[in-house]
């Protein structure tokens, strides 16, 4: 049997890929630029616009610009991940340069053309997701297929809507309705592209009582459309959840369906959860999305296909109407926006459609069986075990820790407590386990919550059944801190609040202990004086507790907090000594309060010393001159008498004493120097308190396997803050703090021929200035 010949490929379209492929190959190694240019980068002015260059530039140098400009921080903020991008991603993004390479057809060839890719992608669709007789609207924006289908349904009710326009509109008022657990603001935007008012929008709220709190109450819904209908109005369309976008939670699609045809009302269906359609078991609350009128699919993150559009498949059976609201279109490259998703259809086949379908879900189901093992941790999709989003929580049990602590008085602010804990968690889990993609999600009820959704993320970051395990094990780890953080938070509030000095500071969005504020003793300061005081004290105790050996996180608190100059202590362990904390933050406030004080006392002191000084050392000079006579002031005379006749007078020195702020001799200076060195010298060193190996304060003795210290560690606190802390004079030791810090001013009897002129003989004191 003859093999059918081998067409040859158009060249163009070869050129196409091979340009593609290498341009790709450039932007994602991040190796092609060399060390030279990119010193170059850094000294240019990347970020100004400058003139085209007259000659152009070639394709290489081009993308190495838009790899510069996509990379351009990554040396300083450190590389983030971009999208996993893999052969099916390549080809949506060749389909968008096919897409304006075939633009340029002829007429009728280009028609035949787009109307094989969209008759072919609609079939496909269609059956990939059981959506029988439907056709497909593509769009760019996910919210696009709603309002053209809202505009649909307006020309279906409104028969002469074409001609008349909005004047019907007010005769009889349109009521779209909405679910309270909708993506916020897609109502306002249907509103505002439509240009009805927002009196036009109704949010149905969530089930109170009975059923889940995600999913629309339908009792409820059927009374507000009854009243609608009684007052004139025209119940208009519905929008409905298959997977809500916080939780993930579907409507009671079948029930909603029923009230839509008894109110003949057009029933729009969207939501993550449509995703599972394909797979061979599907829960019947998702099946039931298959009867509604329309549906938008978002294949691009599900699929992990960049820049694929959003799919709306509706039914509808006058094609004018559609045609009318925008569903369709008579212009060939409009039809276009389906390339993309037509290739990489084709390029995954059916089976690597479902298997990454399937492989999202399986991720969602191994999460959820491990949470269920967790202490402390509650989900929020009991009710739906078939939901590929998982969203869980920690919330502390009545098991209290091994390591003490209470939660009394937790009661009244313990969801805004858990709220933050739960921030920081799933913080940490995203920062920590970036492949797992998970984020914070706020519910109405249940709080802030950690959410999972792999269908919206594993095919793009390429989340494994490893990064799930991974995700478990530092949720292992993060429990405990999380419970002991919780206990130990009243704990230390109750030690604040026994210092005298340290304020307290309530803030319930920290995620840790708490917040404290050194208050100095000082009280003899105005306002302003003492705001300042305080400000200085606590930013040189944020930086002394920084310094310190801990695993404990000091800061100066959230960005938006009202409190300021405080100190907010994160995340605690079993083994922490609350009570060692604590006393050594007012040790460390202590000291730095004292050495202001003595800083501040020092300079008052130096200030009245040296204007002491000057009236001793001008009465010197008086003397000297009445000792010496006036004639030897006379430069020429004073020589001559000096020659003849020298002066026999003794060098006297002196010293100036800092602490006491007066002049003395400076005859004892060097022998109760030299004294006081040998003293030093015979003293025997000051007791250090040691810690063992690895050992960081603020641990409890035997709390755990790595606090086995058998002293106190405030002690060596005190010992490591003397030798950075500046020198502080005791009552025992003011004696000798003068010694160590005298100023010698030494006057001299000039022997020489040489005298000094007048007014130079204070000079020295200037100097001291």
């Amino acid at each position: 049997m003859d093999k059918p010949p081998v067409k040859m490929m158009d060249p163009t379209l070869a050129e196409m890929g091979s340009h593609l492929s290498d341009a790709m190959k450039i932007l994602e190694s991040g190796k092609l630029e060399s060390e030279q240019g990119k010193e170059r980068r850094k000294l240019s002015w990347k970020d100004i616009p400058g003139p085209l260059q007259g000659d152009g530039q070639d394709v290489v140098s081009i993308l190495q610009l838009v790899q510069n400009l996509m990379h351009g921080d990554d040396d300083k903020q450190g590389h983030r991940r971009m999208q996993y991008v893999g052969e099916q991603g390549h080809m949506a993004l060749l389909g968008h340069s096919l897409a304006a390479y075939i633009s340029v057809l002829e007429r009728e060839r280009l028609r035949k053309l787009t109307t094989r890719i969209l008759s072919d992608t609609t079939l496909w669709l269609c059956r990939l997701f059981r959506y029988e007789n439907g056709s497909a609207y593509y769009h760019e924006d996910d919210r696009e297929g709603l309002v053209k289908v809202c505009r649909l349904a307006i020309n279906t009710h409104y028969e002469d809507y074409a001609t008349e326009g909005f004047t019907l509109l007010s005769s009889k008022h349109p009521v779209i309705y909405q679910s309270a657990a909708c993506r916020p603001g897609l109502g306002q935007h249907l509103c505002s592209q439509l240009g009805l008012s927002m009196s036009s929008l109704c949010i149905v709220p969530c089930n109170t009582m009975f059923g889940s709190l995600h999913q629309m109450d339908v009792a409820l819904l059927d009374k507000l459309i009854k009243d609608d209908s009684e007052s004139g109005k025209l119940p208009l369309l519905l929008i409905a959840n298959a997977g809500t976008p916080g939780a993930g939670h579907t409507d009671k699609l079948s029930r909603l369906k029923e009230l839509c045809v008894q109110y003949n009302m057009w029933l729009h269906v969207e939501g993550v959860n449509l995703a599972t359609l394909v797979l061979g078991q599907v829960s019947s609350t998702v099946t039931a999305a298959t009867k509604c009128d329309s549906m938008t699919l978002t294949p691009g993150p599900w699929l992990g296909l960049p820049a694929v559009p959003a799919v709306t498949l509706y039914r509808h059976e006058d094609p004018a109407l559609s045609l009318t609201a925008g569903l369709t279109s008579s212009q060939p490259v409009e039809k276009l926006r389906a390339l993309p998703l037509w290739l990489s259809l084709q390029y995954l086949g059916h089976d690597g459609i479902l298997q990454r379908i399937k492989h999202a879900s399986q991720l969602s189901l191994q999460l959820l069986e491990h949470l269920k093992t967790l202490a402390s941790i509650k989900t929020s999709v009991e009710d739906e075990l078939n939901s590929p989003v998982v969203v869980f929580r920690f919330s502390q049990d009545n098991s209290a820790p091994s390591s003490g602590g209470s939660v009394e008085g937790y009661l009244a602010g313990e969801r805004d407590i858990l709220d933050a804990l739960n921030r920081w968690l799933g913080e940490q889990l995203a920062q920590q386990v970036p492949l797992s993609g998970v984020d914070v999600v706020e519910l109405e009820d249940e709080g802030t919550c950690v959410r999972f959704s792999p269908l919206m993320t594993a095919a793009a970051l390429g989340t494994q059944e490893n990064d799930v395990a991974a995700l478990v094990e530092k949720l292992g780890e993060m429990i405990p801190v999380l419970s002991c953080t919780l206990c130990f938070r009243q704990d230390f509030k109750d030690e604040v609040l026994q210092q005298a000095s340290l304020s307290y500071i309530e803030d319930q969005s920290w995620p840790g202990l708490g917040g404290v504020r050194y208050e100095p003793r000082t009280t003899d300061l105005d306002e302003d004086k003492r705001q300042h005081w305080v400000e200085k004290i606590n930013s040189d105790l944020l930086k002394k507790l920084m310094e310190l050996d801990t695993d404990l996180y000091f800061s100066d608190g959230p960005e938006f907090c009202e409190e300021k100059n405080c100190i907010f202590i994160g995340m605690a362990t079993e083994d922490l000594d609350v009570a060692e904390l604590v006393e050594t933050i007012v040790s460390i406030g202590r000291d730095i309060e004292e050495s202001g004080k003595l800083f501040e006392n020092m300079m008052e002191v130096v200030r009245r010393g040296i204007q002491e000084a000057e009236q001793q050392l001008q009465k010197a000079n008086e003397e000297k001159l009445m000792e010496e006579g006036v004639l030897r002031q006379i430069p020429l005379v004073g020589s001559v008498l000096n020659w003849f006749s020298p002066v026999q007078a003794s060098v006297k020195g002196k010293t100036f004493n800092l602490a006491e702020g007066c002049l003395d001799s400076t005859e004892p200076v060097y022998s109760i120097k030299a004294q006081m060195n040998k003293e030093a010298s015979l003293d025997s060193p000051k007791s250090v308190t040691k810690r063992f190996p690895g050992q960081k304060l603020f641990r409890r003795h035997g709390a755990g396997s790595d606090s086995v210290s058998d002293t106190s560690s405030v002690s060596q606190l005190e010992e490591s803050f003397r030798e950075t802390a500046p020198v502080q004079a005791s009552d025992a030791e003011e004696a000798e703090v003068p010694k160590e810090h005298h100023v010698h001013i030494v006057e001299e009897t000039a022997l020489s021929d040489q005298r000094v002129p007048d007014g130079q003989e204070t000079e020295c004191v200037n100097t001291l200035r």
